[in-house]
């Protein structure tokens, strides 16, 4: 079963962050990614960019929307995400606690819908 596992943390306390803890926790993330490989759950992972550099789009009248980051009122925002194969929560979550990104902020673990027809 996948899971998407949902890293959040506060972008204004990670910028405070030294050079040599950013490279170690990204170093820590990539070598859970291995982990995860070796024992066939790792499907993606990736950093996303800090939420000034997003955009929101809505559809309204058949017309798109686009709002330029950052849009919400919270101090955790999406820093990144983990795909993985978990044969339950409990594994899921497991892993969730594994991610170095918990240690300075959340993980959310959330089950990724199969939807017969996609590719």
């Amino acid at each position: 079963m996948k899971f998407i596992l949902l890293v959040h943390h506060d972008e204004t306390s990670f910028e405070t962050f030294s050079e040599e803890r950013k490279r170690a926790l990204l170093a820590n993330s990539i070598g859970l990614c291995h982990q995860l490989d070796t024992q066939g759950q790792y499907v993606h992972a990736s950093p996303v960019h800090p939420a000034a550099s997003a955009a929101l789009v809505r559809v309204r009248d058949g017309k798109p929307i686009v709002t330029d980051g950052p849009f919400i009122e919270t101090r955790e925002q999406m820093a990144g995400y983990f795909l993985i194969d978990a044969k339950d929560r409990e594994e899921a979550v497991a892993i969730a606690a594994r991610v170095p990104g918990a240690t300075i902020g959340t993980v959310e673990v959330r089950p990724v819908r199969q939807v017969a027809g996609l590719p």
